[in-house]
């Protein structure tokens, strides 16, 4: 859906503008950054570059300014915006699944910048959701609606969930740490799956089970319950046994019921910021875990739990749970930080 068709104003420079501006989106794995000459303009020479290889922000945008100066000719950014994986509460900010601590204002004037603004990278994700094209997304329950308060949920390293809602000022983001709330079961197998995990942690949030750092868990958790005995596998190898055609040397049917739960689990959660934010747009589902599952996620309970609310399912049947496809379109959220903050 085209910005216009969500009430945005036209993209018309500001005259504080300065562009070029430098966009980042970091989270507990990889930094992504981009770089926009134009208000309302994509990111371009977007790269990526590994969080454990890099100090900090400042060492990571070096290494990646040093690699553009042939396609940057020497320019320099005026006005930065970066989207990080933790909440943002004054000026040091601490990532959480990473190494990386940096002062706000000392990183700005390290990198000799106008403006630095550092938001939660799912405000800058719930951001970038009114500006969505089409091709950026697959689209699954009704169809998008124009209108409305919107949210976000991904699961990747963490989980981190946001929300976008209109304004007389424009679209705001709603930042949160919803991915801490505590998970709940909503049948018998997920309390006993539930009652295991407590054994070893005394807060399960959904974080805890659904993302990169908890597939492990979930997975464990699932074999004690069943009483079999399961190799510790990292994320990555879950994903890839659980999607493994049966007969394949590769599959493992404990790693696809794995998968199985986390969709179903990821879907009740869903449901819940569905209703908890009035998120009639669409609950949009980010993160790097969910569009490597491909057609084994459209085909889960996924959308099945979204909407087994009992007296609301009515509601949330009308709601639409597209996936992000577009794995930088947080970049573009980042971009309208800095947009919001000139104009």
């Amino acid at each position: 859906m085209t910005a216009a068709a969500r009430g945005l104003p036209a993209a018309t420079p500001p005259p504080a503008a300065e562009l070029p501006w430098l966009v980042g989106d970091i989270g507990g794995t990889n930094a992504r950054f981009g770089w926009v000459q134009a208000v309302g303009g994509s990111a371009l020479h977007v790269r990526t570059l590994p969080v454990a290889a890099h100090d900090g922000p400042a060492s990571a945008v070096r290494a990646y300014l040093a690699g553009l100066q042939a396609e940057l000719g020497g320019a320099m950014p005026r006005r930065a915006a970066l989207a990080v994986a933790t909440a943002i509460g004054g000026d040091r900010v601490e990532l959480t699944n990473s190494h990386w601590r940096f002062s706000i204002a000392g990183l700005q004037t390290e990198l000799g910048l106008r403006s630095l603004a550092v938001l939660n990278d799912f405000e800058a994700l719930a951001l970038s959701l009114p500006r969505l094209q089409p091709a950026q997304v697959r689209w699954q329950g009704p169809a998008p609606q124009a209108h409305g308060t919107m949210a976000v949920i991904g699961p990747g390293t963490g989980l981190g969930v946001g929300g976008v809602v209109h304004t007389r000022a424009g679209w705001q983001a709603l930042p949160g740490e919803g991915g801490h709330a505590t998970l709940s079961a909503s049948d018998e197998f997920e309390a006993q799956l539930l009652a295991q995990v407590r054994r070893t942690h005394e807060h399960v949030s959904a974080e805890r089970l659904l993302s990169g750092i908890g597939l492990p868990l979930l997975h464990q958790s699932l074999a004690a319950v069943r009483g079999v005995a399961a190799p510790v596998l990292a994320a990555q190898a879950i994903v890839e046994r659980g999607l493994a055609p049966p007969g394949d040397a590769a599959a493992d049917p404990l790693c696809s019921d794995t998968i199985e739960a986390f969709c179903a689990l990821l879907g009740s959660f869903a449901g819940n910021v569905a209703l908890t934010l009035g998120a009639r747009g669409g609950v949009y589902i980010g993160g790097g875990i969910v569009p490597r599952l491909g057609d084994r996620f459209v085909a889960s309970r996924f959308r099945e739990r979204f909407e087994a609310k009992g007296r609301f399912r009515g509601y949330l049947a009308a709601i639409p749970t597209p996936l992000i496809t577009d794995t930088l379109v947080a970049l573009s959220g980042a971009a309208a930080a800095i947009e919001q903050s000139v104009g």
